[in-house]
């Protein structure tokens, strides 16, 4: 695998607009691109700048079901759609982040949605989760990110449709 390859699956850490204050609220927002994660975000920024919260946004790179039939195509495939995705989220979120003047951690990470997004809102000690609810019906059964975030119960899920 080359460096560029493995740079996809390396964690990042960006920070758009003002400051934030020290005594400020932390609100964390997941972050995928689908329609209710963009909605969620917009939630997200609007009670961010009405509270004067810092938002943490948490883009979750993962691997797709085409890993399955063919890695090393799947490894090609999900870099290019990861690396795109990402860049085109950064931008949206650090355009918001300087016009509404909220102060915004953009975070990527690999892994397990849920998990990646319980462990960042605890590090960064969260007062609120805001998630999109999910469109996918296979959810219903086995139980989307929004409901095994919340029944960790380690702060208030708002879930945006």
């Amino acid at each position: 695998m080359s460096a560029g390859l493995n740079n996809v699956f390396e964690s990042t850490v960006d920070s758009y607009g003002p400051v934030p204050l020290p005594s400020s609220r932390t609100i964390l927002v997941g972050i995928d691109g689908s329609d209710t994660a963009m909605r969620a975000t917009a939630s997200a920024f609007g009670l961010a700048r009405r509270q004067g919260a810092r938002l943490v946004v948490t883009f979750v790179a993962c691997h797709s079901s085409l890993a399955a039939l063919s890695p090393a195509v799947a490894s090609v495939f999900e870099h290019e759609a990861t690396v795109r995705l990402h860049a085109e989220l950064s931008d949206q979120v650090r355009s918001f982040a300087e016009e509404l003047d909220v102060p915004v951690t953009f975070v990527k990470a690999f892994g397990d949605p849920c998990t990646v997004l319980r462990d960042s809102a605890d590090q960064c000690q969260a007062d609120m989760v805001i998630v999109g609810a999910s469109q996918q019906a296979g959810h219903r059964f086995a139980g989307s990110v929004a409901t095994r975030l919340i029944k960790l119960g380690h702060w208030p899920v708002l879930v945006v449709p």
